[in-house]
């Protein structure tokens, strides 16, 4: 059985910066009404960029790092809930955009488990297929799906891009677990980007392209279901959860990671965030921080690190995993 190495990482956010400051400005709210809620200071919001532009520059940074050419990569799997267009896929624009020509590309959407599921993807394809060199983006523009006079939402989501370039090696599994589950009775509590259905035997449809939030039963969703994920995770392997280095959840709410981290009884400095800079990315988040912790030398060869994604779906996944 042949493993994933993660051998380089790499993040790119839009230019534009809004603070809690400026919603303030748009919006019935407040910098200490957001930061206390949230934990959020600012985000990214793309302006000129688009979800295949901000994947194909993390692809051609991962391309640059690690020192493997285009034409090695066997496939691209981009986890996004915002693509451009429905067709053709975002991995298919942003490797056309990096110069790739042998690659297989598509698009997963489980919204903010996206790179998780991403990840675990990626484990089967290498021994499936064959395949040697991989990349995992999420890549996010998720301002177009907010609607800026919506407080309870709006304050929430930023846009950006990040991912891994993986290898296949033998050798000690370095995936060592994985748990995905999605509860699809629960989907009505989170949903975005409704498409009208108009022709001349239906009627349209109602529904918004906007985010529509349950923000008590999402919370609710993902603090139980985060922590149920990674104790499944690890009932699966001879480790315990407090062996974990570091904890990489899903950037979308610091009380959320704060009760997870309750929930497990770990450290609370195990759970790492950079959610006050960058709000919610959906399937970004998680490379996102990876990325900034690796190239600041947080993490580090060897240590064990814990992935879980949560979001819409309402879907859920964790990966332990041996960097």
């Amino acid at each position: 059985m042949r493993t994933i190495k993660i051998i380089q990482t790499a993040s790119q956010l839009p230019e534009k910066i809004v603070s809690n400051d400026d919603l303030a400005g748009m919006m019935d709210t407040s910098d200490e009404w957001i930061r206390s809620r949230t934990g959020i200071f600012k985000r990214h919001i793309a302006v000129d960029e688009t979800t295949a532009s901000l994947a194909a520059s993390v692809l051609q940074k991962l391309l640059k790092g690690s020192g493997i050419s285009a034409d090695q990569i066997d496939f691209v799997l981009v986890a996004t809930m915002s693509p451009d267009s429905m067709a053709p896929s975002t991995a298919a624009q942003a490797s056309a955009l990096a110069g790739l020509s042998n690659a297989f590309a598509m698009d997963i959407n489980v919204a903010c488990s996206g790179f998780v599921y991403g990840l675990t993807l990626a484990h089967g394809l290498v021994n499936t297929l064959g395949s040697h060199y991989g990349v995992v983006i999420g890549a996010e523009t998720l301002s177009k799906l907010v609607d800026w006079q919506e407080r309870s939402t709006a304050v929430l989501f930023g846009d950006g891009a990040a991912g891994v370039l993986v290898e296949a090696v033998d050798g000690p599994e370095r995936l060592l677990a994985a748990d995905l589950k999605t509860f699809g009775k629960e989907a009505k509590s989170l949903t975005a980007g409704h498409l009208w259905s108009s022709t001349t035997w239906n009627q349209p449809e109602k529904g918004s392209r906007y985010f529509q939030m349950d923000g008590h039963a999402v919370y609710s969703f993902a603090t139980r279901q985060v922590a149920a994920s990674i104790k499944r995770t690890f009932e699966k392997i001879s480790a315990d959860i407090g062996d974990t280095d570091y904890f990489l959840l899903h950037q979308a709410n610091q009380r959320i990671i704060d009760k997870v981290a309750d929930l497990l009884k770990q450290p609370a400095d195990r759970f790492l965030s950079n959610l006050s800079k960058y709000g919610n990315t959906s399937a970004a988040s998680i490379p996102l921080l990876l990325d900034e912790m690796v190239t600041g030398n947080i993490v580090k060869s060897g240590q064990l690190l814990t992935f879980s994604g949560f979001g819409a779906g309402l879907s859920v996944g964790s990966i332990v995993y041996k960097y």
